[in-house]
Order: structure tokens, then C-alpha cells, then sequence
């Protein structure tokens, strides 16, 4: 939790609310600064937004052009689609759809769970920053984006000057500074519980869990891309790196791919949760968990 008497600005954008904690108060510009970030996020990526840049892909073939920093999200699916075997995919948004998490919240499938298209069969082409599908897409970066999201509020933030601040996106954080913070760790079964808590210092903490984002009978956002089908072994995860936005993208993938094989890639530590209440964890992970 941020520490007593620092300031927080809360506020809410892409689908969730967020808390930036900080030792001094954040002068009006800096807050218009992170609105801003956070609204040009929105209107690039979301495929809820009719008028997103990515909803053009889903309305037929076409080329967009994203910002800068979407190399690096490129980057690091790219990565791991490949390690995944195409379980994790940023082309996982019509799966989703047909599940019913789609633009209109409906919650109600409308066919069986489909696998989606695979990005080695030249549907999507991804270079640096222009993005081209060659049939209407689903492009959904939901996995990486919100960590990526965090980084660059902790831009802005060093840009204007501050450095003892806290960045929490409902869960995904990235902390920085001289004074570390402690994090609980929801209880994958019950919100208001924690199953441990692990000190945060000048490094990144994201989660995923399968009780975010669930409706219906099973049915939640975490789908094995060439399945469509959600996955019900692994309920919770953690990771912590330096940037929030491969915490992120780790987390998801672990649901999906053995740790070992994301270690020999990634620099970071990570805990998993199990269905059947186990949990295993890296040596690295510096949380303590309860018993």
C-alpha cells in the first residue's frame, strides 16, 4: 500500500480504475498529462471503441499505423506466440467475442469456443509499427497492454520530475523511488482475502486471474488461442520485471507455458496458483505467503 501521506490522484480509464500515488502532490498539468496518456491509449488500441485505430482492422482488410511504442508490444508477443505455441496470441479478440466478451458486454456466446487465426498463415502482418490484416481482424493486445499502459504513466511521472511514486492499474503497478511499498496478493477465490504480500521496490508486480473478467458458466478472459477455450488449471498469477509491461504479458502467459521455458528468455520472477489450491513459485519471487 502507498505509504501515509502520500498524495493519490485515482481516476478511471481503459475499462478499469487507476491510483497514482506520489510523495509530493501532482501539479494540475502532470495530471492533465497522464488523462491524456491514457485517453490516446484508449482511442489507439481499444476494440471496444468503434473509433479506435485497431477497430478499422476489424471492419476489412486494411494497414494502420500505431505509435512508437508499439514495437515493443510487437516484441514481446511475437516472442510469446512463439513459446506458447500460439496459445498466446494478439489475435485472440474474436475468440473473446464469441464467448460474448465483446464491444457490447453482451456475456452471452454466440457459438462454441473457436481458436483463433493464426498469425503464421500471413493474416496479420505486424512490422514495427504498421499493422495489416489481410481479412477483417480482431486485434486485442488486452494481455501486455495494460502493463505497457503502466509504463508510460511512470514516463510522464519522471518526465515532470517526480520519483517517488507508485502507478497502480487495478492491480498491475510499477514502483519507483526511495521508499518501497508492500502488496497484498488477492485471494484467487475470495477479493476481499490475501493468500501473502511481497515488497515492491523500483520494479514492476502484475496479476491475472480468472475471476477477473468471468461470466457465465466457466467462461472468463483467459483463452488458449488455439482452443478459444478458457483455461481452468492455473487461477492466478504474479510476476514481477522490470517494466510493467513484460510483468504483464508474463502473467498471462503463464497460464499457458511452463515457466522454465519463459526463464530462458525473460528476466523476471513469478508465482502461480493452481485450481487445486497448490501454488508453485521462482526462487526469485520475494513474496511470503500465507499459511
Amino acid at each position: 500500500m502507498p505509504h501515509p501521506g502520500w498524495s493519490r490522484f485515482s481516476f478511471e480509464g481503459i475499462g478499469t480504475h487507476w491510483e497514482i500515488s506520489t510523495s509530493s502532490t501532482l501539479a494540475p498539468d502532470v495530471q492533465r498529462q497522464l488523462l491524456g496518456t491514457v485517453a490516446d491509449y484508449d482511442h489507439t488500441y481499444s476494440r471496444f471503441r468503434p473509433d479506435s485505430l485497431v477497430s478499422a482492422l476489424q471492419r476489412g482488410p486494411g494497414s494502420i499505423s500505431l505509435p512508437g511504442h508499439s514495437v515493443a508490444l510487437h516484441d514481446v508477443y511475437e516472442a510469446l506466440y512463439r513459446l506458447s505455441g500460439g496459445s498466446m496470441t494478439p489475435l485472440i479478440g474474436s475468440s473473446l467475442n464469441r464467448l460474448g466478451y465483446d464491444a457490447g458486454y453482451s456475456l452471452v456466446p454466440s457459438g462454441a469456443p473457436e481458436g483463433a487465426a493464426k498469425w503464421e498463415d500471413d493474416v496479420l502482418e505486424w512490422s514495427g509499427t504498421t499493422v495489416s490484416g489481410k481479412v477483417p481482424l480482431v486485434l486485442d493486445i488486452g494481455a501486455a497492454g495494460k502493463g505497457q499502459l503502466v509504463d508510460l504513466l511512470a514516463e510522464v511521472l519522471r518526465s515532470t520530475g517526480y520519483v517517488d511514486f507508485l502507478v497502480d492499474g487495478s492491480g498491475d503497478m510499477l514502483h519507483a523511488g526511495s521508499m518501497p511499498v508492500t502488496v497484498a496478493l488477492e485471494h484467487p477465490y475470495n477479493p476481499k482475502q490475501a493468500i501473502g504480500t511481497v515488497e515492491l521496490d523500483n520494479s514492476a508486480l502484475c496479476a491475472s486471474a480468472s475471476n477477473r473478467r468471468a461470466w457465465g458458466d466457466g467462461l472468463h478472459h483467459v483463452l488458449d488461442g488455439t482452443t478459444g477455450q478458457p483455461i481452468q488449471t492455473t487461477v492466478a498469477t504474479w510476476t514481477m520485471a522490470a517494466s510493467a509491461m513484460v510483468a504483464d504479458a508474463l502473467a498471462t502467459a503463464l497460464f499457458m507455458v511452463e515457466p522454465a521455458a519463459l526463464e530462458a528468455e525473460f528476466d523476471f520472477s513469478w508465482l502461480r496458483v493452481f485450481s487445486n489450491g497448490t501454488a508453485t513459485f521462482s526462487a526469485g519471487f520475494e513474496g511470503r505467503l500465507f499459511t
